[in-house]
This record gives C-alpha cells, structure tokens and sequence, in this order.
C-alpha cells in the first residue's frame, strides 16, 4: 500500500522468515510454557532449555514479529521517563532501578557477542536532546539526577556532542548506541531455533488455565500441559483473562525511514556523531541513522488500542506529523522523501518501569517495554527463566518483582490525555521555532 509516495508496511525491519515453524496440533506436555516470542520471551526460553529444561515456547505471529522488530533500535543506558519523578517515588528502589538498566545493556551486549548475531550494532551512545531552552534545563536537570546515581553521562551543546544544527544540546549517555532491531531478533531466533526448546510458531494463545496438577494453555490446535507458564506478552497481555488486570496499556508507536541521504547532505546537517537522538517533548520524538545511511525518526503522536491489539499499519495522519517534525529539525533535507511507514504495539505500566511477578500459582509474568525494552527485555527474561530454573532471585529481578499483581489505572494512557500532550509539544514547538 502507498500513500504519497510512502509505502506502508506491517512489519518493521525485517519481513517473515521464510522458515515460519508449524502451530500446535494436538496434546503437547512440558515443564515450562512460555507464552509470547518476543525479546523477553524468546530469552527466557533460550535459557530454561540451555538449564535443561523441556520448555515449549507459543507465539501468534513469528518470534520478533511484534515490537522487537519494529522499534527504533535505541540500546539505552537509562531508565525511561521523567528521571526526577521517577527518583522522587521510587526513592528507595531508584539505586537498583539504575543498576537494572545499566546491567542490562550490559547483558544484551554481551549476548550479541555470544551468539554471533550481525545486527549493526554501533555503540554510539545516545542523547537525550533539546530543541528549545526549555528542554535545555530538563536535560541539564536530569544529567544531574543521572551523574549523582552515579551513571556515565554529561551534558553538552549541540555543536560539542556533534548534534544536528536544530539541537541546542542535551544529556549525553556514553554507554549504548544503535542497531538494527530486526536482526537482532532474527538473531535470537535463530538461536532459540537451535536450541533444544520447542518453538511453535503461527500459535495464538486463547487461554491459561491454572490447575491442581499445572496449568493447561490452550491453543487453536490442542493444548500444552505445563508444570509452569511465563507470560511474555507485553502489549497484547490484556488478551488474556489470567493477566493481572491494568498490567500494561497498548499503545501504538509509528516509525517512518528516508530514502538513503548523500553523505554531504547528511554533514551538511550538522550531525557530525551517530549517536542515536530522542527530543525532551511530553511525546518524545527519535532520530538515528542507519548504515544504510537513512534516518529513522518516530513516536511524537501515541495511539491508544481500540478493541483487540491486533495487526495493522500505520495511521496517514500520523506518519504526516511524524514527518512535519523531521522536515522542522532538518530543513535542509527538504528534497529527501520519506520513503516507508511502519509501527507497532508497545506495553506502557502505570509506573513506567519494568514490571514481573506471579499472576497465580505457577504463572509468572514479565513486561519490559515502556520504550526501553530492547535491553530490559532479554536481561529480565534471562533472570526469570533463572529463578524458574531454582536460582535465588537476581537483585535486577527483585527491583520489579511485584509480591501482588494489583495495578492502579494509567489515566495517561487515554487518547484524550495523549492528544493534549501532543498539542502541548506542538504549541512548545511553535514557540521556541
């Protein structure tokens, strides 16, 4: 499908593999079942079947179909959010909260290097960047916040960190960078796939059953009989009536990606650093470079799921707003189209921090998104598959173990709250331009 000159897509990065595995037929029986083959899921399995375990792994789609194919490849060293609130009411948890972010990005560099997996990876950094004065002192602010938990950033101008000329400056973090999400997934796919753990593709999870001998999952095809389930479902969690009710919001995050852009016009642009960018709007709006030498730019409007969160493509309206900021930060690329759409669904929690814990008895669940899970996922999946494993529970892991699966409603989460955030970005905009 196009739209003026854009091509609309439903998957991100990367199309289906071409090796798609069969669906569940018929009885299967396991010691864990894990539910979900994104980042999380997929990690989680991979390590239960590397510690032994007969594990068998449902997905609906393909393993990285959803938001792990499909995000703006950003590998952070930070928590997301507001870091001065987040710091006020977590207080007590805010020292591991940081431990958990830096660890994990540490993990999942460290897990591309163990399996071999070519997914583009740079360590650039990135840059939490201002475009008006304003977002200047909110990013001064929280380089201070970060700097006093004892974190690797500094703050800078625009010029020093080699931002795009329309960036005053902004919070520089060191460690991290930028990758191709897409293959990053496929990566760990294919590992999964060489594993011993079963996989079962094409699969949609209709229910989870606790029982007195396990839990029963049921599927279009039959069932899988388990000793244990891990719910790895992020943003489709809501789908299933076992999930703790208000876990997570879906909300839909829509990228777009350039034509590949001459190196001069790309200099000409300032941007002398690869470091991947995300503004200090209310609705942050991100900006990286591929190797392909295009950029990859989105969010700054969010969407609330209306019904099922199911497949679809990316609303016109918003790919034009999305593109409105592209063409206000780099005007001198004004004759580079646009030239594809994609987006895809993430899971928000109230806190908007990583979230685990048991649903019931022998049903454990994860959510590691709130725009950060490239790294938090497969860290936090690794460390539950470890404790269903026997270990003791690892310290990242008891920063977001939840002893009871109560959530209180996420009010921003509503289209309402979300359109007026965006409203007050746009007038931001247009007062600081």
């Amino acid at each position: 499908m196009t739209s003026a000159g854009v091509t609309y897509s439903e998957f991100g990065w990367v199309d289906p593999p071409t090796d798609v595995t069969a669906p569940v037929k018929g009885e299967l029986t396991c010691d864990v079942a894990v539910v979900g083959g994104g980042y999380a899921g997929m990690a989680a399995a991979l390590r239960l079947a590397e510690r032994g375990a007969d594990v068998v792994l449902l997905e609906a789609g393909f393993c990285g179909s959803g938001a792990s194919s499909r995000n703006a490849g950003q590998l952070g060293s930070v928590p997301g959010g507001d870091p001065s609130l987040l710091s006020l009411v977590h207080a007590r948890r805010w020292p591991g909260i940081i431990r958990l972010t830096e660890g994990a990005l540490d993990f999942t560099e460290e897990l591309i290097g163990r399996l071999g997996i070519d997914c583009e990876y740079e360590r650039t950094g990135n840059v939490r960047a201002a475009v008006s004065p304003g977002q200047l002192r909110l990013a001064r602010k929280a380089a201070d916040i970060f700097q006093k938990a004892g974190v690797d950033v500094e703050f800078g101008d625009g010029r020093d960190l080699g931002l795009p000329n329309a960036f005053l400056g902004g919070m520089f973090e060191r460690a991290g960078g930028v990758m191709d999400p897409g293959k990053f997934a496929l990566g760990l796919r294919k590992a999964l796939l060489a594993s011993d753990a079963k996989v079962f593709e094409q699969t949609a999870v209709q229910a989870v059953e606790p029982t007195s001998a396990g839990v029963i999952v049921t599927v279009p095809g039959g069932h899988v009989r388990a000793e244990r389930v891990v719910l790895a479902t992020n943003a489709y969690s809501r789908e299933l009536a076992i999930a703790p009710k208000r876990l997570a919001a879906p909300i839909w995050v829509s990228m777009v990606e350039t034509e590949p852009i001459p190196s001069d016009l790309l200099t000409g642009t300032g941007w002398t650093s690869r470091s991947g960018i995300v503004t200090q709007h209310n609705i942050m709006q991100n900006y990286r470079i591929t190797r392909r030498n295009t950029i990859v730019t989105g969010v700054r409007r969010l969407q609330v799921a209306r019904g099922t969160v199911g497949v679809r493509k990316p609303d016109p309206e918003v790919v034009a707003d999305i593109t409105e900021g592209f063409r206000a930060r780099f005007p001198s690329l004004h004759d580079i189209a646009i030239q594809r759409a994609w987006g895809g669904w993430i899971a928000s929690t109230p806190s908007m921090l990583p979230v685990a814990g048991e649903a019931t008895k022998n049903v454990s669940y994860l959510i590691a998104c709130n725009g950060h899970g490239l790294s938090q996922a497969p860290h936090l999946g690794t460390l539950l598959a470890d404790r269903l494993a026997g270990d003791e529970v690892h310290d990242d892991l008891a920063t977001v173990w939840r002893e009871r699966p109560r959530f209180t409603p996420a009010f921003t989460f509503s289209a309402p709250v979300l359109h007026a955030l965006w409203a007050v970005d746009r007038r931001a905009d247009r007062k600081a331009s």
